[in-house]
């Protein structure tokens, strides 16, 4: 009892008032935290024996009453140190009817054993007081809890919560305070461990409220309850310096006037390399299975026995937590179609008050927090929702955060928190890792923390690709500690392959992919839409590049069009997704089709639409395609992907091809988050663009799809798998052919000589594509031999190196298809038949190569083609040299007679026609030439 009575014999000399004041507000704001002989209680994580907290009120001197009070206490609050915390299960509390039972003696019906302190209050004397006995209350809802004291028959009472913004700090507050006598000041000593005998002398009945010499408090005997000893109170676990409490007061006279304010410092604590801290973590995805849509359960749990031992240290309460999963289980692709985002208007919208969706909208929530806290009664839980905030407009400026949002109304607590979440940005096994950070958390202990995402097909997270052992890694930073954080580990299982399958094998992935394509109408020599699909399944190998070759005859008509620039490329890259919605880096005049990729797991996908455009020269192609899309999906915009396609012509066919090799690559990651594409759709839909062929014969689309073998991020273990799609053109009997060849020769119409040779082909317009052409020069001609100086070869050919002797014409063909004509030389080239053959090599936007072998029929020239490509042309001039470099020699005189040559046509409908155009010799305007004479 000495020790106490000295205590509260040096705690009075703190309320000696001070001298009289000129305003409202409180003065001499005083207190702290003692050990029982009255030194002050530094050790971290320790239960003072008390906690003081003690004000004066601002007086000024009456003429008729002295010193009264300058104004009234209405309202004042008190905000404590962070870290300093009280158990709501200590202390058994006083039942609200026996609190205000006020008995004549003064004192009221509450249990000793609810007593948690004692109150000395200066009432009417500003040199008097009198002691009272703090009681523990039952709080009301909304309120953590609850304490109070009788001021002159009058209960006084005190409500305490947590705040809600940093640092979470308890906060006492005594509303609406009685007027009925004048108020000076008052002392609040709150015990460490109320059921400690060393406070019996003091307790409750035992109390004696008029204070004994020196403002004593006194004893009228001992009041031992009989309670174990329980730690009510916890100093902080944090050793940062001097502990800093506070006030603000509000008077009844000017409740409107902006509050009193004003603070103390108490010693701060020590000895934090005391405290215990060993949390422990586990980890676990909703889903079992490999590359699946998960949630997650994460739970933290800390067994802190100190908390509750009146002898014992408390733990340390965690600052800051790092949580790495495991490489392979990543952000979901499919979770972004729906979901909604947080902003930070919203995120300060969330109140205790507010309903869901009236803050955070609830499309944007994502998973559910649980914490349980030994300071809290059995079945009491602080639970909370946890949102998804808005890209970059976060307090980490990031891609992901997060804002976990946790309040009880039934307690008052509201407590919110940001979290950073870092996809791992490397190509490599670490793509794609979360890393998620949580810092600056209360210092309020909690025995365990179950953190929860939701699961479902659009689930936040994929699981890893393969069975087997995962371990996810937990760094802690002690708030007794902030720069040693402690390492933790837990480990889970993927137990099952894809869609609760067999494991996948080790080793390369499978890899079947699916395709499509086709017209949308296939009628002969129609302009259709063109539409490709590439797929693939869960489990397999990522695509990351294709070529394709379309059907034979199906073509684009790039006339009327303008290229998109390479450098759209860079720029679009540059640019935001939205950014590129609002302004396309391409013109419109050379967008020819859009695509649709599907990105994800299982049968949702999220889909990301784009366009693509018709570009120039890329990569040694003489045409390219820029594929670029807005990677916008649901609330996520992570750029503008754009891509470079090489797009060629096969020179023989006409087929269009697109080199994957000499194109840019699908990602596979963009800024840290896998795409998992499983669906690329690519339509060719821009109106009067995609030309079907004429031919009716049986054909098909072919593929190469690049799965990424075992490395999806080195191409050079790429492994291709070729496909193809049945293509057919319809309704080709309806389509005419009744083309037109004109013949005419210039110079050497003598026998022996050697005119040139020109040749107009012309087809008719809406007709069948030319496939077929034998020529039958009459017998008048004959081919000299003698005149074939130079023979290109094959491999000159190849080479585009043939000799310029080889050259014996000149060819101009004009295409619909095309603004300019393609134009080029006409060369003998070796060949596989007895004469060599007569190649007309066009060049111009693409490169055509038509090759007509050359041989005699009945003693004439026979040219024939036996396979052009089914492609629209609008009219072909062929002019072949004559004199000393003609090849043509006349058996006679062409002026006697015209002669007509024999020309069987055959278009790529299968339809013939035939027609014997005349020879026109030019004979130097001589009429009356004689009879036609034929083939």
């Amino acid at each position: 009892m000495r020790r106490t009575t000295l205590f509260f014999a040096i705690a009075v000399l703190m309320l000696l008032p001070s001298a009289a004041q000129a305003d409202f507000g409180l003065t001499n704001f005083r207190g702290g935290f003692f050990n029982e002989d009255g030194s002050p209680a530094t050790q971290a994580g320790s239960h003072p024996f008390l906690a003081l907290t003690a004000f004066d009120v601002d007086t000024r001197v009456d003429p008729d009453l002295g010193e009264v009070p300058d104004e009234a206490v209405k309202t004042a609050r008190f905000y404590q140190p962070a870290g300093f915390i009280g158990s709501r299960t200590a202390v058994r509390t006083c039942p609200t009817a026996d609190f205000i039972k006020v008995e004549v003696s003064g004192y009221n019906d509450c249990a000793n054993a609810t007593v948690i302190g004692i109150a000395r209050l200066q009432l009417i004397d500003p040199n008097g007081g009198i002691n009272e006995p703090v009681y523990n209350l039952p709080p009301p809802p909304g309120v953590a809890a609850k304490l109070g004291f009788i001021a002159l028959n009058t209960p006084v009472t005190v409500e305490v919560g947590v705040s809600d913004h940093q640092p979470f700090n308890l906060v006492a507050s005594s509303v609406n305070i009685a007027q009925s006598v004048d108020f000076y000041g008052a002392e609040l000593g709150l015990w460490g461990a109320p059921a400690d005998h060393a406070h019996d002398p003091f307790r409750g009945t035992c109390l004696s409220r008029d204070p004994g010499p020196n403002s004593e408090a006194r004893s009228l005997g001992t009041c031992n309850t009989g309670a174990p000893e329980v730690p009510f109170l916890t100093l902080p676990r944090s050793c940062t310096g001097p502990l800093t409490t506070s006030y603000e007061a509000v008077s009844w006279q000017h409740p409107g006037a902006a509050p009193d304010e004003g603070s103390f410092q108490s010693p701060g604590m020590t000895g934090c390399s005391k405290l215990g801290f060993s949390p422990r973590i586990t980890a676990k995805p909703t889903a079992e299975t490999a590359e699946s849509a998960s949630g997650l359960d994460f739970d933290v749990a800390i067994k802190d026995e100190g908390l509750t031992s009146t002898k014992g240290l408390a733990q340390s309460d965690v600052k800051k937590a790092v949580v790495t999963l495991p490489a392979g289980m990543t952000v979901n692709p499919s979770s972004a179609n729906g979901l909604g985002v947080c902003s930070r208007a919203g995120y300060e919208a969330e109140t205790l008050a507010s309903n869901p969706g009236e803050g955070c909208p609830q499309a944007s929530k994502i998973g559910e927090v649980e914490v349980e806290s030994p300071l809290l009664a059995e079945g009491e839980v602080l639970d909370g929702s946890v949102f998804l905030a808005s890209q970059d407009d976060n307090p980490y400026n990031t891609l992901i955060a997060l804002y976990m949002v946790i309040k009880n109304r039934e307690l008052g607590t509201l407590i919110k928190l940001p979290l950073k979440v870092e996809p791992n940005e490397e190509r490599g096994p670490n793509a794609g890792r979360l890393v998620t950070t949580l810092d600056e958390t209360p210092q309020i202990p909690f025995s365990h923390f179950h953190f929860h995402f939701t699961e479902g097909a659009r689930g936040p997270l994929l699981t890893p690709p393969a069975c087997g052992t995962y371990t996810s890694e937990g760094d802690f930073s002690p708030w007794a500690d902030p720069q040693n954080p402690i390492a933790t580990t837990a480990d889970f299982k993927v137990a099952a392959g894809v869609a609760g399958g067999p494991c996948p094998p080790g080793g390369v992935p499978p890899f079947h992919p699916e395709f499509q394509a086709g017209s949308i109408n296939n009628s002969a020599a129609a302009y259709s839409p063109f539409n490709m699909r590439l797929t693939r399944a869960d489990g397999e190998q990522e695509m990351t590049r294709f070529d394709a070759v379309l059907p034979k005859g199906v073509l684009g008509k790039i006339a009327g069009l303008t290229s998109c620039p390479g450098s759209a490329v860079a720029t679009a890259k540059a640019k935001t997704g939205r950014e590129e919605i609002a302004s396309p880096s391409c013109p419109a005049s050379s967008e020819i089709g859009h695509t649709l990729t599907g990105a994800g797991v299982g049968g949702v996908l999220t889909y990301v639409p784009g366009k693509f455009y018709l570009s120039g020269a890329f990569a040694g192609a003489p045409l390219s395609v820029i594929a670029i899309t807005p990677a916008v999906a649901g609330p996520f915009d992570i750029g503008t992907v754009a891509l470079h396609e090489a797009l060629s012509l096969d020179p023989k066919t006409s087929e269009v091809k697109v080199d994957g090799a000499r194109s840019d690559p699908i990602p596979n990651l963009i800024k840290g988050i896998p795409v998992k594409a499983k669906d690329l759709r690519v339509y060719t839909d821009r109106p009067n663009f995609t030309l079907n062929p004429t031919s009716c014969q049986e054909s098909s689309a072919k593929a190469t799809l690049f799965g990424s073998w075992l490395n999806p991020f080195d191409p050079s273990d790429d492994v291709g798998v070729g496909l193809s799609a049945r293509y057919q053109a319809s309704d080709c009997a309806s389509l005419g052919f009744k083309p037109k060849l004109d013949l005419r020769l210039k110079g050497g119409t003598a026998r022996g000589g050697h005119p040139g040779l020109t040749a107009t082909f012309t087809p008719r317009k809406g007709d069948a594509n030319v496939k077929g052409l034998v020529v039958r020069l009459p017998r008048s001609a004959f081919l000299d031999q003698a005149h074939i100086r130079t023979i290109c070869t094959r491999v000159q050919f190849a080479a585009k190196a043939c000799p310029p002797g080889a050259r014996y014409g000149y060819i101009k063909a004009w295409t619909p298809l095309l603004d300019e004509p393609l134009e080029g030389p006409v060369w003998l080239r070796s060949s596989n038949h007895k004469l060599p053959d007569l190649v007309f090599d066009l060049h111009g936007l693409v490169d055509v190569e038509v090759a007509t072998r050359i041989d005699s029929s009945h003693g004439g020239i026979r040219v024939t083609v036996d396979e052009a490509p089914d492609a629209p042309l609008s009219k072909v001039v062929v002019k072949m040299q004559g004199q000393k470099k003609g090849l043509i020699v006349n058996s006679r005189n062409l002026c006697g007679v015209v002669s007509k040559a024999d020309v069987q046509y055959t278009g790529q409908n299968g339809k013939e026609y035939d027609s014997n155009p005349a020879m026109r010799a030019d004979c130097g305007g001589k009429r009356g030439h004689g009879r036609y004479r034929g083939a």
